[in-house]
């Protein structure tokens, strides 16, 4: 009975993770005009509150299931919620176009842990039909979450702040620690799993180069160039990488 017990707070805590990660992006795309306008930016930088965040997400995302392989993914997912929870409040307190962008940056990094590691935590949990349907309500939860993710975050929009929508996660992210220190039972991999650093870091770089020159007002040709040059290299390393495989 507790077995059971725990098998099913530790799957509202992988949800509850989950459903945040959509949230802070919905609360993004509701709250636009309002952020452009409380920190005076600019159309070209508002548009890195959206693609730092999506840059670092996508580019870390296999890197961090790579690291739940060879690391205990209760480290791991506990890393990533004290990353996405510090940076939700430093986004929610941001007062400057710099630190919003820096801080949503970081914030795709905790994301980016949060993501493969909750679903791992899931297959280590569930067997059988009950992991079939925990996995359903996984996936569940990407549709929902966003629908609602979006209504709330017009609601925190238009009667209160866009801010709140970033600021809850913070507690909600303490509570979802403590729970994961609680329930959750640490399993390392004993295989030797090698880690594409490299990649991951080339990929990003690659792509906010070739991002940034087309909406720079200013040396275009340049972070273009840079842009080209490190997509290049990224496509030899992976390609010599396969081959070592």
């Amino acid at each position: 009975m507790e077995k059971n017990r725990n098998k099913q707070i530790i799957l509202a805590t992988v949800l509850i993770s989950y459903f945040l990660i959509i949230l802070s992006n919905s609360v993004i795309f509701t709250g636009i005009v309002d952020i452009q306008h409380e920190l005076s930016l600019s159309t070209k930088t508002l548009s890195w509150v959206s693609n730092s965040y999506s840059l670092t997400f996508g580019g870390l995302l296999l890197l961090s299931g790579r690291l739940s392989d060879i690391f205990p993914k209760k480290i791991v997912f506990s890393v990533g919620i004290i990353i996405f929870g510090i940076t939700s409040l430093l986004v929610g307190i941001a007062n400057t176009g710099t630190l919003l962008i820096l801080a949503r940056a970081v914030q795709g990094i905790g994301a980016s842990i949060i993501a493969p590691t909750s679903l791992a935590l899931l297959l280590d949990t569930f067997d059988g039909m009950e992991r079939t349907k925990a996995i359903a309500l996984y996936g569940a939860t990407a549709g929902i979450g966003s629908s609602v993710g979006l209504v709330l975050g017009g609601l925190f929009a238009s009667l209160w702040t866009w801010r709140i929508g970033f600021l809850i996660n913070f507690p909600l992210a303490a509570v979802l620690l403590v729970i994961v220190f609680k329930y959750v039972t640490s399993k390392t991999s004993k295989q030797a799993i090698s880690i594409d650093y490299w990649g991951s870091i080339l990929s990003i770089l690659a792509v906010a180069s070739l991002l940034y020159a087309m909406t720079a007002d200013n040396n275009q040709i340049i972070f273009l160039i840079i842009g080209v040059i490190l997509l290049a290299v990224f496509v030899i390393l992976e390609s010599r990488i396969v081959k070592l495989s």
